[in-house]
Formats: structure tokens, sequence, C-alpha cells
């Protein structure tokens, strides 16, 4: 098997060490590329914001941050001059799965999730 040796942010490679994730890295990397392309942070957002308990008001004004945004945008801008690779193509659908997401949070439609605390 070919060896790679990649550099890694110091705090990367401590979580990584604390994890155990050391010895399933090939498997975290086939993973990632087999993912959605959009980023962790995302759904990293849409969590945090779900578990802090959020009033119905805060529900109604939540929305995505200008980077997601942007980059929506930018997705949308290129799907429309037929330039979407099949990598942002994928990117786009996710996009849309989120937004499904967000109208069902808003709407009231998030029984299935627990609640927190």
């Amino acid at each position: 098997m070919p060896q790679i040796t990649l550099d890694l942010p110091d705090d990367l490679l401590q979580q990584i060490n604390q994890s155990g994730s050391r010895d399933r890295l090939i498997e975290l990397l086939t993973l990632s590329l087999q993912q959605p392309a959009v980023p962790a942070a995302i759904y990293r957002y849409i969590f945090d914001f779900i578990i802090s308990n959020p009033t119905a008001q805060q529900i109604a004004n939540f929305c995505p941050t200008a980077a997601m945004r942007e980059r929506l945008s930018i997705l949308l801008d290129r799907g429309q001059a037929n330039q979407l690779t099949p990598l942002e193509q994928s990117e786009l659908d996710e996009f849309e799965r989120i937004e499904h997401l967000i109208i069902m949070l808003k709407s009231g439609n998030f029984h299935a999730f627990p609640p927190v605390g």
C-alpha cells in the first residue's frame, strides 16, 4: 500500500490522538470522500442551534450564515449556467435537504427530535 505524509495542524493532530481515530484514518478519509460536499461546519451550526433549545421566535429568525448564503448563491448561479460539476451538484442537493430540515423546524414539524436536557 502506498504511503503519504500529511502536514497537520497541531490541534487536529491532538484531536486525532485523543479520539483514538489514528487507527481509523483510512476509513475516515474514505468516508469523507463519499460524503456530500457540504462542510461539516454547516451541520454543526444547525445542530448547535437545535440543541440550544431555541424559543419559537429564535426558530422563526434562524437563517443561514453569510458564508452559507454566498456559497449557495454561487452554486445556484453555476447551476443556471449549466456549469455545475458532479461534486457541486451533490453539494447543491445537500443544501436542498438542509433547507427542507430548516422548513420542518420552522413549521414545528420537529417532533422526531427528542427533548434536550
